[in-house]
């Protein structure tokens, strides 16, 4: 299917031990930011714990003690240290994006949110025109909270809205009304946020396609520049899979889903949305999100918090999940990385088609081997690449290929 709905996994994988102070090969830090640099900060609180969701996320119930949002800015504000520390002598050039996701990241107080990018901006430096996004639901924002993050240099927020259906919310546990995504994306407009984008999933049991309909209606009608739509997966150990495996759901179909995509395409195409990844549609070239650019091209970034992933100069490593072992190894001067693991040029090389393919941008040609050239020739001939970007030496899905994008990217790697 064209879109899912990507989650932080349950469980982490394994992977090589991290020294206590974090050190990086000497390799890595020489080629920090080659392709550009990002920062990346989770914060794990949620309200509660929609029926679909998988992310590293807590409730106030399930913390326990030793982790509290009160002090989780002078964790993340630890780690950051720590980083400064392990990059020392060769930092990035400047930080390009930052994006502060979730979680519900606006359940933090907006100048513990200030605090956290100032704190970025202190340690490494925000490019120039840097891209600075939060994620937040629609109820956990108000417009002075808006204002205070756009004073302190937000530019963007990605609200999650998931549908205009009242029914189909309830099926996913959401708590806002239907109306409040849309209200809340105009408040940020107000506020002064550059750009907004609205998060939409489709193939919810129950959702009809009058459903779908009105939810895009809705978007465009909002004013917003940015659209992300994912279909629904059902990820084991949530409440909707339980309530699916105890029949009272049906389970998703590709199908539907299928649908959902294509009338996605059309009601955004007609409102002036194209199409950039797979499952995101901007106004413009400048509405993209320029951090989401930054992981599907190969460039680095620190992810800060428990359960963050980071990627510097080949070296991929993750964070303990629970925010209370987080904030203790910290506490001990200790890097709360879990683990690591260095790619090789085997794995970046399928990394990299896997995640270009599904851009506008495409893949060139010429990064495949003579099996993937040959992969690339079938999908053109069924229709699934585009033949003018093909002979401009470019991969490059149909709407029929963005259907099927998996089907292309399995042709062509070996």
């Amino acid at each position: 299917m064209p879109g899912t709905l990507v989650a932080m996994p349950g469980v982490l994988p394994e992977g090589e031990p991290v020294p206590r102070d974090g050190s990086l090969p000497a390799a890595a830090r020489r080629a920090v930011g080659a392709r550009g640099f990002g920062v990346y900060v989770h914060v794990p609180f949620c309200a509660s714990r929609c029926g679909y969701c998988d992310f590293n996320t807590y409730t106030a119930s399930e913390l326990g003690g030793g982790a509290s949002r009160e002090t989780y800015a002078d964790s993340v504000l630890a780690e950051l240290a720590l980083a400064a520390r392990v990059l020392g002598d060769t930092p990035p050039p400047r930080v390009d994006t930052v994006f502060v996701g979730g979680g519900t990241p606006t359940l933090l107080p907006a100048d513990d949110l200030a605090r956290i990018l100032d704190g970025i901006d202190r340690t490494w430096g925000l490019a120039a025109g840097a891209e600075v996004t939060t994620e937040a639901n629609p109820e956990s924002v108000t417009p002075e909270s808006l204002k205070t993050l756009r004073a302190a240099g937000y530019t963007r927020i990605s609200l999650g809205m998931q549908s205009a259906a009242p029914g189909v919310l309830a099926v996913l546990d959401r708590r806002h009304s239907a109306g409040r995504a849309t209200a809340a994306a105009r408040e940020a407009r107000d506020a002064g946020f550059d750009h907004v984008n609205l998060d939409l999933i489709y193939g919810t049991p129950g959702e009809t396609a009058e459903d779908f309909a009105a939810s895009l209606a809705q978007v465009v009608e909002a004013g917003v520049d940015h659209v992300s739509a994912y279909a629904l997966i059902v990820e084991d150990g949530t409440r909707l899979a339980a309530r699916m495996r105890r029949g009272e759901l049906p389970y998703p179909s590709d199908d539907v889903a299928a649908d959902r995509y294509l009338a996605a395409e059309e009601a955004l195409g007609a409102a002036g949305f194209s199409w950039y990844e797979v499952s995101n549609w901007a106004r413009s070239a400048a509405a993209a999100c320029r951090h989401n650019l930054l992981y599907w091209t190969g460039a680095d970034w620190w992810g800060l918090g428990p359960g963050a992933h980071s990627h510097v100069g080949g070296v991929r490593w993750w964070n303990v999940k629970h925010p209370t072992a987080y904030a203790a190894r910290l506490a001990e001067g200790a890097s709360p990385a879990l683990a690591r693991e260095r790619l090789t040029p085997d794995e970046q090389h399928m990394e990299d088609v896997m995640l270009r393919v599904r851009l506008a941008s495409g893949l060139p040609l010429g990064v495949l081997d003579e099996a993937g050239r040959a992969g690339a020739e079938r999908a053109r001939d069924a229709g699934l690449l585009d033949a003018g970007a093909y002979a401009r030496g470019l991969v490059v899905l149909t709407l029929r290929g963005r259907l099927l994008a998996d089907a292309v990217v399995r042709d062509l790697l070996p």
